[in-house]
């Protein structure tokens, strides 16, 4: 009896193991080919283009911490960008280091169930890997999901990747501990996360509040907007209806058209004739909420690991998706001229802010007598600065242009926190070791952040900007405590 059930046993486990050796086989033949994913990206790449990455990445944080962040601390410049209502990505809101050293971020965004989480298991060859995207027919992804590189396949909580300084994610904090708790991190040994970092978002549900969230997630998709390099907006021929709370994310992408990319998924459900109609009819509902001259590019296909349905331009499609990767290879391949260009916009700003603070201290000074209430004197001039000339002299004297100049209220508010007394005016600071502030900015906005730019690039010539002239330096204070 015993040997009978042996036996029985024997045959039942061989049974089972063709089983799973017929399904391996019908999934190889179903599972589609990503050779050329990684062909496109050039994954295969020389370790050379990584070590100068890295290099100029060095000299990046040297010129910063160098010559433009002396200058931010001087004058308070992030306290500035507080007050500012246009926000945006700034530096200094967080882990200045984390920012400069971040990798590209490509975020993807959309309503519920429209192949998101697919997508990223796709490009990263995470199927039916331990850590591969939850997918679903159902809202599945209710977190902020954040895939990097890491040594190790591991999850990384939200509350540790706010806290760890040598990320760019500590500004999250500031959502609070419910949002916190929506965040995770995947870190994983993978040759494309080396060069780029992928964010994965909750799905757009229509018919639920914001509120019932539990965090502010238009201001968190908001953060993550205005980091992106690339924004995956992603859609199901399905579910093209345009909702509350879909107008109010396109809202939040304005002035970012040129990073947007609308995606039409799982195209070969349909039929060619009414794959047309439904490419038409999504223009026709984003039409109202893309004001721009140029729409953005529109890549219709399948963005999963199995082959294409029968029946299909799967031509179309494997184009459709190669152009998609040629896309995201130009952001990995233009990452570091970006980082200098952002950079160098960055020290722009910070000089603008610099100059009108010492405009500001000079106006006060001149201003003031023995019998003058220094209050009311410079509530006067914060109050009025054009009645002052604060913006106009800057504009004369050094050929900024009025579209850089930050707004005057934030600088009511700002005056409102920081007393005008406890700023230096620019020519008092120098130094006659280090030499002056101002001097230090100009030199990397018009020759290192330039240089820098073409030492990565030697067959360019440097965008730069070779005089003062060209970058509206202007008048610059003299070092007193060095002899001309």
């Amino acid at each position: 009896m015993k040997g009978i059930v042996s036996i029985c046993c024997f045959f039942s486990l061989l049974v089972l193991a063709l089983a799973e050796e017929e399904v391996e086989d019908v999934l190889s033949h179903i599972l589609r080919d990503r050779s050329h994913i990684d062909e496109t990206l050039r994954l295969a790449s020389e370790e050379n283009a990584a070590e100068n990455y890295h290099a100029a990445i060095q000299k990046l944080r040297k010129i910063y911490h160098s010559a433009i962040k002396p200058m931010e601390q001087a004058y308070k410049y992030n306290e500035l960008r507080a007050h500012e209502i246009s926000g945006g990505r700034t530096l200094g809101d967080g882990n200045t280091d984390g920012e400069i050293t971040s990798k590209p971020m490509v975020l993807f965004l959309g309503p519920w169930s429209v192949g998101k989480s697919s997508m990223i298991n796709y490009l990263l060859g995470l199927k039916d890997s331990p850590y591969q995207l939850y997918t679903g027919a159902e809202p599945t992804t209710s977190e902020f999901t954040v895939i990097m590189h890491g040594e190790k396949t591991r999850s990384i909580e939200g509350i540790v990747m706010a806290a760890d300084s040598s990320r760019s994610f500590s500004p999250l904090e500031k959502f609070g501990q419910s949002f916190l708790e929506k965040l995770i991190g995947i870190e994983m040994p993978h040759k494309l996360l080396e060069r780029v970092t992928f964010v994965d978002t909750p799905g757009i549900i229509e018919n639920r509040k914001q509120q019932e969230r539990g965090y502010p997630f238009n201001d968190v998709c908001q953060w993550f907007i205005d980091r992106a390099d690339l924004i995956f907006v992603t859609f199901d021929p399905t579910k093209l209806d345009v909702g509350l709370e879909l107008e109010m994310l396109f809202r939040q992408l304005k002035g970012r058209e040129s990073q947007i990319r609308i995606i039409l998924n799982k195209a070969d459900n349909l039929a060619t004739q009414d794959l047309m109609r439904v490419y038409g009819a999504l223009f026709w509902s984003l039409a109202p909420l893309i004001n721009v001259t140029e729409p953005p590019r529109v890549y219709v296909s399948s963005f999963w690991p199995f082959d294409y349905a029968p029946d299909t331009s799967r031509e179309l499609f494997k184009r459709e998706e190669i152009s998609l990767l040629e896309d995201l290879n130009q952001v990995i391949e233009n990452r570091m001229e970006n980082k200098i260009a952002f950079i160098r916009q960055h020290a722009i700003r910070v000089r603008i802010h610099a100059l009108l603070v010492d405009r500001y201290v000079q106006t006060f000074k001149d201003k003031m007598s023995y019998f003058s209430d220094p209050d009311l004197v410079f509530k006067e001039i914060v109050d009025d600065p054009d009645k002052f000339f604060i913006f106009k002299s800057i504009l004369a004297k050094t050929n900024v242009s009025k579209f850089d100049l930050p707004n005057r209220e934030a600088y009511q508010d700002f005056f409102g926190v920081n007393p005008i007394g406890s700023f230096k005016s620019l020519s008092a600071q120098c130094s006659y070791s280090g030499g002056c502030l101002l001097d230090k900015i100009e030199k990397a906005i018009t020759s290192e952040l330039p240089g820098l730019l073409s030492s990565i690039n030697p067959g360019k010539a440097p965008p730069g900007l070779s005089s003062c002239e060209a970058t509206g330096c202007g008048d610059k204070p003299k070092n007193r405590y060095r002899k001309n």
